[in-house]
């Protein structure tokens, strides 16, 4: 006896809630961020509050903890500094190349989450086609191509922007720039880099919500670390904005605004690293 599935929800192209019977009877749920960030589905008798089933596969799942772990922790501390750095630039204690040191070691800890939360999809338990309401872990890879799944793209986009981020860091240790060079070595970049940003929060939304639009969730860890993310990528957005150099004096926009959206901006990004670590297979 197969599975009947009962209904598929997602946003466009992509799948992110999944409800059928298994053959044993009762109802099982697969959503997409559960099942890869905890590796959990939800199963029940019929008419029962639901239960939660758990991939057997424990070595996998360790795996996956210590990413958690390493992704969280990684954007905790590429935040601390990111606020750190915002800090040394707004009180003026310190010269443009102490800046971009804290700003790029910062970095380094943005590109090492950003990938992590990329290997956290790679490998995430996936639900098996025809199980009864089970999840499974495959070998281990170090990358793989899904456009079709929406977490890949997410969090694909979201390492891609921390390594335009990259970009932007290492250009601010050139000296004697222009200010057209500025604005197209350092500042184009950085706002490439919150746009991808902020696309990633988008469709972190599209995964949680299973919807083309935002919901609120506020009981779902899940939907507040997205959230507070995506307050971050906004910051850092405004920040960007107002750090562009005007031609005509040579002058930030608003220095003062660039400084302050840094700084909250990281500073939500440190937050969400926290509650990532509650949110563990």
């Amino acid at each position: 006896m197969t599975p009947v599935e009962q209904r598929a929800e997602g946003a466009g192209p992509f799948t992110t809630r999944l409800t059928w019977q298994p053959p044993g009877g009762g109802t099982a749920v697969w959503e997409s961020r559960p099942a890869r960030r905890r590796g959990v589905l939800t199963a029940g008798p019929s008419g029962a509050p639901a239960g939660r089933s758990v991939s057997g596969d424990d070595r996998a799942l360790g795996r996956l903890r210590r990413l958690n772990a390493i992704a969280a922790i990684a954007f905790v501390l590429g935040g601390a500094l990111f606020a750190a750095g915002a800090g040394v630039a707004q009180v003026g204690s310190g010269d443009a190349t102490t800046c971009a040191s804290i700003y790029f070691a910062g970095g380094l800890f943005f590109n090492t989450g950003g990938y992590a939360s990329l290997l956290q999809v790679v490998n995430a338990p996936r639900h098996e086609p025809g199980g009864e309401g089970r999840l499974f872990t495959r070998a281990w890879r170090w990358w793989s191509y899904e456009p079709g799944r929406v977490d890949w793209l997410s969090t694909f986009i979201l390492f891609a922007g921390t390594l335009v981020f990259a970009v932007d860091l290492l250009d601010s240790f050139l000296q004697g720039l222009s200010v057209q060079q500025v604005n197209r070595l350092i500042w184009a970049p950085d706002v490439v880099g919150c746009l991808l940003f902020l696309i990633s929060g988008h469709l972190g939304f599209v995964e949680i919500c299973h919807r083309a639009w935002p919901c609120l969730r506020r009981r779902d860890l899940g939907w507040w670390i997205v959230a507070v993310n995506q307050l971050g990528s906004v910051l850092f957005m405004v920040s960007a904005l107002a750090a562009y150099t005007r031609p005509a004096t040579g002058s930030l926009v608003n220095a003062d605004i660039a400084n302050w959206g840094t700084f909250l901006g990281a500073a939500c990004f440190s937050l969400a690293g926290v509650l990532q670590l509650y949110e563990r297979p």
